[in-house]
């Protein structure tokens, strides 16, 4: 009778121990199964072609991913708060940079706390996308030739917004500008959208900013724009000539958003979020939204991003030695 109740208190204790390991199991595996978000660190403010193309591809990345992915806006330094923040972030590719074209451009203009080319890996090369050269409303010019002409009868009334020295859309009005014989005053800000208001409000007269940043306010009638920096003209913008139409043969300028995670994240997960992203970028409503705000979808793998990142630091660091431009104000 006593070894019967010592079964059935054993048999009990058993089924109390393997039920409170079951639970355990399927709590870590439930603490496992929950990942951090990953984040698209974007270095400038909000309303900007990079901000506006990662919200764009946000969704559809989440999607394929299966998690959570949030953007995070980190302005300031000439993009190198953002970039600095993601260099020092864990390899692990939770953390990545949404990098613009300064990316390359901030090794020529600045000494850096990162090594811009060995510190991250290039996870895609996203898009890339002409400029629109775009006019205050209240500038009296419809072309890029009567503009060229009213800046040369008072070489010193107007004046250019960018979103900071050495940014593409400082480094390519300084070319046109030496293409065309003009002066233009150079305003830095430090975003695509406080530039772009600063046309709005008639504090600058012009800029060369990205159809994405441009397009409400040209649809509001607040910006004229004039040409296009790119090989061809934009499909929105049908009627609006490339540079190279207005009279400069020579001249052809694309800016583009890379993704990049730290140096030393593994090979599988950079793989991972390469294929991810390209398939995000080519999804038909995705690819769509972007094209009708003038992005090409390029969607590379990781090591033609790195190597594009090197070219554009070679052409344009080769521009500012030739042509002797300071980038000290």
């Amino acid at each position: 009778m006593l070894s019967h109740a010592k079964s059935n208190l054993a048999a009990a204790i058993f089924k109390l121990v393997a039920g409170g390991l079951l639970a355990l199991s399927a709590l870590s595996f439930a603490q496992a199964a929950v990942q951090p978000p990953i984040r698209l660190v974007v270095p400038f403010p909000p309303g900007g072609s990079t901000d506006i193309a990662s919200r764009i591809i946000q969704p559809k990345l989440a999607a394929l991913l299966k998690r959570d992915v949030v953007i995070e806006n980190k302005p300031g330094a000439a993009t190198q708060i953002a970039s600095q923040y993601v260099q020092r972030s864990k390899p692990d590719g939770n953390t990545l940079l949404v990098s613009f074209d300064s990316h390359s451009l901030n090794p020529i203009v600045r000494p850096l706390p990162y090594d811009t080319f060995k510190d991250f890996r290039g996870i895609t090369f996203a898009l890339r996308f002409p400029l629109v050269v775009g006019v205050s409303k209240h500038v009296e010019a419809n072309t890029l030739q009567e503009f060229v002409a009213a800046a040369k009868a008072d070489p010193e009334k107007y004046s250019y917004a960018s979103t900071g020295l050495g940014s593409l859309n400082h480094l390519a009005p300084e070319e046109l500008k030496r293409m065309a014989g003009i002066e233009l005053l150079h305003v830095p800000f430090a975003g695509g959208g406080q530039a772009m208001q600063s046309l709005v409000g008639n504090i600058t007269h012009a800029a060369f900013l990205s159809y994405a940043a441009f397009k409400p306010q040209i649809e509001a009638g607040n910006i004229k724009p004039l040409a296009v920096t790119g090989a061809t003209r934009i499909a929105d913008l049908p009627d609006i000539p490339t540079v190279k139409e207005s009279g400069y043969p020579d001249f052809e300028a694309y800016s583009w958003i890379g993704i990049f995670a730290p140096a030393g994240t593994p090979d599988d997960v950079a793989n991972t979020l390469t294929d991810a992203f390209q398939k995000a970028l080519n999804d038909k409503e995705v690819k769509d939204q972007l094209a009708n705000l003038g992005f090409e979808v390029m969607a590379t793998d990781g090591p033609t991003v790195d190597h594009y990142a090197v070219e554009q630091y070679q052409r344009w660091n080769d521009f500012v030695e030739e042509s002797g431009l300071s980038l000290t104000k």
